[in-house]
C-alpha cells in the first residue's frame, strides 16, 4: 500500500531584535538563526522595561505566526516618580506597565482639575501621562470667624489668587444648616510653552509637570539671533490668568555689523537691534538717501535688516560743472516682478557737452531725455520701453515697496548682472 504524505514547511524565525531588551547569550546564539517554529529562548529587559508577564526576564517563542510576544519588553513607569499635592495614591502597585492606568484620591476640600475627588494617570511610552494635582475646592470666609451664627446671617466667600469662584460668594444659616457653599476651581492652566527660536532650560525635567497652575514661573533661553524683550539670551516666563508671558518670549535681533553705509554712517552706539528697531544713519556731505534726504532710518525684520541704506550723489545747485564733466545721478521706478513689486534704483551718467551756460545733458543707451537738454532744472531720462537695461558688471539695487518686507537676504538686493542673468529679490 502506498502512502503519500503533504509536507509544509513552516516558515522559519529570523533572529529576534527586542527593542530595549535582548536574548542571553545573544552572540554564541546568533549563528543559528533562522530557527524553525517550537524553539524558544530566554530574554532580558532593560531598565524601566518588563516582559508581559511583569518580569525583568522570560521566553520568547518561535510560532508559525512569528515571535510571541510580540513586544516582550514593555515601558514601566513608577510610584515613585508621582507626588499628589493635597492628595494621594489610592493604590498599592509600585510599578505601572505600559497603558496602565494609576488612580489618586485628593483630600476633604480638595479636588480634581475637573472637580471630581478622584482621577487616573496613564503609563505612557515616555512617561506618565500627566502629574496629578488636587486644588481646593472652596475658599476662606472674608470675615472672622464666630462661634455662633444667628439664623438668616450670611458669610462671604472669596477665593485664593488664580482661582475662580463658582456660585455664589454668599452662604446663608437656614433651620440649623448653611446652604451650598460656592467652589474654587484652578482658572485656565498653562500648557507646556511651545518657545519658537528658543525653549525652557531642564525642559525634559519639567515637561511631565504641565499644565500647571497660573502663578508659575520657568527660566527659558534663546537660540542665537534672538533674545528676550529684555534684550538678555535667557530670562523668566510666567504663567498669568491670560496664557504665558512675555506672549513672544525670543526676539529677533540685527547686528549693526550687517550693514555698510556708502557714503554714509550708522549714527547710533548700539550694536544689536531687537525686532521692530529703527536704525538711524546719516549720509556724508554731498550725498542724500534715495528721497533726497540727508538722513533715513531701516528696521530690524523677522527676516533681518528691511533694506540696505543707501547714500548716492546730492544734486548741487549752483555748482559750475566744466565741459565733458559726468554728473552720476540715480533714478528709481517701481517694476513688477515675479508677482512682487520692487523699486529698482538705476545710477545714470549725464555728459555736460558744452561749457556754461550752454552746458547740455546727454542719457546713456536705452534712455530717453524729458525736458530742455541746456541747463535750468535738470531734465529726467526716461526708459522709452518697457524693458529695462543693464550691462555685464552693473549693480542693480532693489528696495521694497512701501508696506512690503525683504523675503530675501540683504545682499539679493544688489544684485549684479552678468551675461543677461540677474538673481531678483523678494518682498512679501
Amino acid at each position: 500500500m502506498l502512502i503519500r504524505a503533504k509536507l509544509e514547511l513552516m516558515k522559519p524565525c529570523e533572529f529576534p531584535e527586542i527593542q530595549h531588551g535582548g536574548l542571553y547569550y545573544e552572540s554564541m546564539r546568533r549563528p543559528y538563526f533562522p530557527v524553525a517554529a517550537g524553539k524558544s529562548y530566554s530574554y532580558y529587559c532593560d531598565a524601566n522595561f518588563v516582559t508581559p508577564s511583569g518580569s525583568y526576564w522570560d521566553y520568547i517563542h518561535c510560532t508559525q505566526d512569528g515571535w510571541l510576544p510580540t513586544v516582550p519588553c514593555l515601558r514601566t513607569c513608577s510610584k515613585s516618580d508621582i507626588e499628589v499635592e493635597n492628595g494621594f495614591i489610592s493604590e498599592s502597585s509600585s510599578i505601572y506597565i505600559l497603558n496602565k492606568e494609576m488612580q489618586y484620591k485628593c483630600k476633604p476640600g480638595y479636588a480634581t482639575a475637573d472637580g471630581n475627588s478622584s482621577g487616573s494617570i496613564t503609563c505612557l511610552q515616555n512617561g506618565w501621562s500627566a502629574q496629578p494635582i488636587c486644588i481646593s475646592n472652596n475658599g476662606d470666609t472674608k470675615s472672622f470667624p464666630q462661634k455662633v451664627y444667628l439664623p438668616q446671617s450670611t458669610v462671604e466667600y472669596q477665593c485664593q489668587s488664580y482661582y475662580e469662584l463658582q456660585g455664589s460668594q454668599y452662604v446663608t444659616c437656614s433651620n440649623g444648616e448653611w446652604s451650598e457653599p460656592p467652589r474654587c476651581r484652578l482658572m485656565k492652566p498653562c500648557e507646556f510653552p511651545e518657545i519658537q527660536h528658543g525653549g525652557l532650560y531642564y525642559e525634559t525635567i519639567r515637561r511631565p509637570y504641565f499644565p500647571v497652575a497660573a502663578g508659575k514661573s520657568y527660566s527659558y533661553y534663546c537660540d542665537a539671533n534672538f533674545v528676550t524683550p529684555s534684550g538678555s539670551y535667557w530670562d523668566y516666563i510666567h504663567c498669568t490668568q491670560d496664557g504665558w508671558l512675555p506672549t513672544v518670549p525670543c526676539l529677533r535681533t540685527c547686528s549693526k555689523s550687517d550693514i555698510e553705509v556708502e557714503n554714509g554712517f550708522i549714527s547710533e552706539s548700539s550694536s544689536i537691534y531687537i525686532l521692530n528697531k529703527e536704525m538711524q544713519y546719516k549720509c556724508k556731505p554731498g550725498y542724500a538717501t534715495a528721497d533726497g534726504n540727508s538722513s533715513g532710518s531701516i528696521t530690524c525684520l523677522q527676516n533681518g535688516w528691511s533694506a540696505q541704506p543707501i547714500c548716492i550723489t546730492k544734486w548741487e545747485k549752483g555748482k559750475r560743472y566744466l565741459q565733458s564733466d559726468y554728473l552720476k545721478v540715480t533714478i528709481g521706478f517701481p517694476d513688477c516682478i515675479n508677482s512682487y513689486i520692487s523699486r529698482i534704483l538705476f545710477t545714470i551718467s549725464m555728459l555736460i557737452m558744452d561749457s556754461v551756460p550752454n552746458s547740455r545733458y546727454k542719457c546713456q543707451s536705452y534712455y530717453e531725455l524729458q525736458g530742455s537738454q541746456y541747463w535750468s532744472e535738470p531734465p529726467r531720462c526716461n526708459y522709452n520701453d518697457r524693458n529695462y537695461y543693464a550691462k555685464t558688471g552693473d549693480t542693480i539695487e532693489f528696495m521694497c515697496k512701501l508696506g512690503y518686507n525683504a523675503n530675501t537676504s540683504i545682499l539679493s538686493f544688489q544684485a549684479v548682472c552678468w551675461e543677461g542673468i540677474l538673481e531678483y529679490p523678494r518682498c512679501e
